[in-house]
């Protein structure tokens, strides 16, 4: 059971000897786990120090010349302290670039709340030309960053710091960037999730099941761009859906499906996640409890939208 940064790490490892690209992380390599990416390909790794902002242009610059970069640090130096530059001389110019932005989410744990980064998913998928990619365990990851190769234009990569179950086998996923996945089928309500809330989510369903509620989970690793069928088609099937996700509920993955929901098929919904507040340092586990991000959390959500069906 790996945690979806040292994956990441790991994916960068072994790409490297198939796909020609850089990687840049600023004096984070250890955390990240761009660290297996440097010592396997010194020549092709540059760390930019604490220097967040300088790193995203730098790469901007570089990916110019032809090749795919990847620049890697904390979500929220990514997407707080870089913003900018990521707008303005990556996004805006539909550069190349990677950005594989670890420690996303509450649960990072004992970082507290000036690193615990909730409104990132959001930030990043309201810019224009940016891929937003949050995968759920490392096969998942394995499949993201490989797609983020061989996408062409800037992707926002997602990852988190604690070990996730395995959901999916090697070699089973077919992942593609603008598609869900269903994990688990069902027909009285959806859920949909993404990182380390699917598995939660699938604990959930195994729980409602046994009250008589057959909940689908769906994991939705593509937030931007989100697969508006798949939405749309278990929205009509369940009658009711329900989102989950170590972010802000407000604008992450919760907004992007309600967007869906209300133009193409307005349907009740309950949204699982961080109720807009900061985060605190605390053990994983007692941040699950504080903030709502608990197995028992989304049970209930489920059984509130069932309710508002009938």
């Amino acid at each position: 059971m790996l945690s979806t940064r040292e994956a990441y790490g790991l994916a960068l490892a072994e790409f490297g000897s198939q796909y020609d690209f850089y990687v840049l992380d600023a004096d984070l390599a250890k955390a990240t786990q761009t660290i297996k990416f440097k010592e396997k390909y010194p020549e092709r790794f540059l760390d930019m120090g604490i220097a967040e902002s300088n790193m995203m242009n730098f790469a901007a610059g570089m990916s110019a010349c032809g090749t795919p970069v990847f620049a890697s640090t904390f979500a929220a130096f990514a997407a707080g302290r870089a913003y900018d530059q990521i707008r303005n001389g990556i996004a805006y110019p539909n550069c190349n670039v990677k950005i594989g932005a670890t420690h996303g989410g509450v649960l990072i744990g004992a970082d507290g709340g000036s690193h615990q980064c909730i409104e990132d998913i959001s930030l990043m998928r309201t810019i224009p030309n940016m891929t937003v990619l949050s995968p759920c365990d490392t096969e998942e990851t394995f499949a993201c960053v490989r797609a983020a190769l061989e996408w062409e234009g800037p992707v926002y990569l997602r990852f988190g710091r604690l070990g996730t179950p395995d959901i999916y086998e090697k070699g089973a996923l077919k992942f593609e960037i603008g598609k869900g996945q269903v994990v688990l089928d069902g027909g009285d309500a959806a859920i949909i999730a993404v990182g380390d809330m699917v598995f939660k989510s699938l604990e959930a369903a195994g729980r409602l099941r046994a009250a008589g509620i057959h909940a689908a989970v769906i994991d939705m690793a593509s937030i931007k761009p989100i697969d508006a069928d798949l939405v749309c088609t278990y929205a009509r099937k369940a009658g009711c859906v329900v989102t989950a996700e170590d972010h802000n509920v407000m604008g992450g993955l919760g907004g992007a499906v309600a967007e869906v929901l209300a133009g193409a098929c307005p349907t009740p919904m309950e949204f699982v996640g961080v109720k807009d507040q900061f985060g605190r340092s605390g053990a994983p586990q007692e941040l699950a409890m504080l903030y709502g991000l608990t197995v028992e959390a989304i049970e209930e959500a489920v059984k509130k939208a069932v309710g508002r069906k009938r």
